[in-house]
């Protein structure tokens, strides 16, 4: 089942006031002496989410997750997870399991040791052990590569074996530290489809920590975006992309034309902005309440901007002249930086539907930038 298939199914526990979250953070937090490594966090994760903390390097992503491990005991706050307090229950008792970032596989040991490590502290009879490790690899698809070392695995195949002796003791709630970071880019891409996969298949709870927003945005239900210790957002991946609450959030997730202005005019549905940097008036939708005079900065993906060389009569709300100042070719797609009368810098893409070896459109052609006024967001200064 492909990725857009199953979420197109999933349902959406956290729009129903019913459901009840089977993780709850209350106000957790970890400081180390004045240094706040994570502020005041609240989060509600529900039954089988595959859930991503998302954030630069430093933001306290791996802090959050380490203490809902119970590697790192928090200074402030609750974990709940199944409506027991977890906060301060040792790491072997909580109902979850951790798959580091480095994997941290034995290696003298064989496939099947290393998955079956897990099981030492359960008491069960060789017999059982055995089928447990069976069906494990089968899982990961590994089955038949139990007496190798991991020095005889691919980085694949290594990362499927931690994944297995994570789940192999079969947690409610898998924790997973940049995952697919030590494979190469195309092996990450492919990886990330078995991993939603896989999760799909047992229905326990993942959460990943990425710095990765693509990784994030392919693997998650959720995702929750932060910033020097703190929840700056969360939503799904197309809410966090499309619809941005901050200036942050807008820029970490892909690619944005950040634009300062002040609010002119104001009429039910739309909203006027005098952008100083660009010397003219855009139309944006109002997301949310604004009054004339109020300080606003104005988000418009690349993807959204057309770029043509007459004038769109298309009817689009916000349309400039500019010049090619930058053109990148990437394969799938161009990029553009176009600078507008003003000076102002702003980036285009455009899609490569053709196959050729001329620039439909070249350095330094005149050419104009439109857009539609759904088509950018309006954010808080």
């Amino acid at each position: 089942m492909i990725a857009s298939q199953r979420q197109a199914g999933v349902d959406r526990p956290w729009l129903d006031p019913a459901a009840r979250p089977q993780i709850v953070l209350e106000g957790i937090g970890k400081s180390y002496g004045a240094l706040a490594a994570v502020g005041s966090v609240s989060l509600s994760i529900y039954r089988g989410e595959m859930f991503a903390l998302v954030g630069a390097s430093g933001c306290g992503k791996t802090t959050l997750l380490r203490m809902l491990a119970g590697f790192v005991t928090p200074t402030a706050g609750r974990i709940v997870i199944d409506d027991v307090d977890m906060t301060d229950v040792p790491p072997y008792e909580r109902p979850v399991n951790m798959m580091f970032q480095s994997y941290a596989l034995f290696p003298h040991m064989s496939v099947e040791a290393n998955v079956g490590y897990g099981l030492k502290r359960l008491g069960l009879d060789p017999a059982t052990r055995a089928q447990r490790i069976a069906e494990a690899l089968e899982m990961v698809q590994l089955g038949g590569f139990g007496s190798r070392k991991p020095h005889q695995l691919s980085g694949g195949q290594r990362q499927r074996v931690a994944l297995a002796r994570a789940l192999i003791r079969r947690p409610k709630v898998l924790l997973l530290d940049e995952p697919l970071s030590a494979l190469d880019k195309k092996l990450r891409e492919s990886t990330q489809f078995e991993l939603m996969d896989l999760q799909y298949e047992v229905g326990i709870t993942f959460i990943v920590v990425t710095h990765d927003q693509d990784e994030a945005m392919a693997l998650s239900s959720r995702i929750a975006v932060m910033d020097h210790g703190a929840v700056i957002q969360v939503g799904t991946p197309a809410e966090v992309y499309e619809f941005p609450k901050t200036r942050f959030v807008a820029d970490f997730f892909g690619n944005a034309n950040l634009l300062e202005g002040t609010v002119t005019g104001s009429a039910p549905g739309l909203v006027t902005v005098h952008s100083a940097e660009l010397g003219c008036d855009l139309s944006v939708d109002n997301g949310g309440h604004c009054s004339v005079g109020q300080q606003v900065w104005v988000a418009v993906r690349p993807e959204k901007i057309r770029l043509t060389k007459t004038p769109a009569g298309d009817g689009s709300s916000n349309q400039l002249k500019g010049v090619v100042w930058e053109l990148g070719y990437l394969g799938n797609r161009s990029t553009y930086q176009i600078k507008t009368a003003s000076g102002k810098l702003l980036t285009a893409f455009a899609q490569n539907e053709r196959r050729t070896l001329e620039w439909t459109i070249d350095w330094s052609d005149e050419v104009y930038l439109s857009w539609d006024a759904d088509a950018a967001v309006l954010l808080q200064a």
